[in-house]
């Protein structure tokens, strides 16, 4: 079942913020790059993103994506479904489970704050 572009009033948003550097502190930043594709097995809502949270020496600590396919870890002899979309939290990867562009930058930009609060905590 697909929903209808409407049903997601934070797709426009993600779709005009694509491209967008946003400077944080400590020398932090993030990136945000989502654009329209046609929907496919791999992904099924039309839209392919990256949101990304940097370190000052632009390493990656937090991500969201869809860019390639992620295996989950394997639990028996069941065949398992690839999953696109999913989170990167500096080197661990697992599924995201998209349900909207509005609810994908909510978790993104809870992960940032929750990031930059833990590395406020540590001075």
């Amino acid at each position: 079942m697909s929903k209808r572009e409407g049903d997601d009033p934070g797709l426009e948003t993600l779709l005009e913020m694509d491209g967008e550097v946003f400077p944080m502190e400590s020398g932090y930043w993030t990136k945000i790059e989502a654009r329209r594709v046609d929907p496919s097995p791999q992904i099924p809502h039309g839209i392919r993103y990256s949101l990304t949270l940097h370190d000052a020496y632009n390493g990656r600590v937090i991500g969201y994506d869809n860019a390639h396919g992620i295996k989950p870890k394997r639990k028996g002899y069941a065949g398992r479904r690839v999953a696109w979309d999913h989170r990167h939290d500096r080197e661990t990867v697992e599924n995201y489970e998209f349900s909207s562009a509005g609810q994908l930058m909510e978790d993104f930009w809870d992960d940032v704050d929750r990031t930059m609060g833990e590395k406020k905590g540590k001075r």
